[in-house]
């Protein structure tokens, strides 16, 4: 590594045509808070992550297909969820309930998700 000091990872940012509905969905979800806050642009945190998570306009934004097909638009990230498993059902449920969608098609043990944008997003056990 090159010795030019530190650097930090501050935020995940995704994409959406509406800052403000998305934000909230996550807000609710995860029980964050909104901080910086424009039109535009909107970061929620969190005071027991030093991770927080952006939410920028782009008119152009397009949901990605889950899962993947050749020739539409890709995720290019997820995000990943850890609960109880007693308590996932409960989490799906509420999700459900904030605007989520449950994905048809399934893999593996965890539960994927798509947020009121489409973006998917992962439900694990632990």
């Amino acid at each position: 590594m090159k010795n030019i000091g530190e650097i930090n990872f501050d935020k995940v940012v995704l994409d959406c045509k509406n800052p403000v509905t998305l934000s909230d969905f996550y807000v609710n979800l995860m029980g964050w808070h909104k901080g910086y806050e424009t039109d535009d642009f909107i970061i929620i945190y969190s005071e027991k992550c030093k991770v927080n998570i952006g939410f920028q306009r782009n008119e152009l934004y397009v949901a990605p297909v889950w899962p993947e097909e050749v020739n539409k638009q890709q995720q290019m990230m997820h995000l990943d969820f850890s609960m109880e498993k007693a308590k996932l059902q409960e989490w799906i449920n509420y999700a459900l309930e904030l605007g989520a969608r449950k994905a048809d098609i399934q893999y593996g043990d965890w539960v994927v998700m798509l947020d009121p944008e489409g973006h998917p997003f992962c439900f694990d056990v632990v």
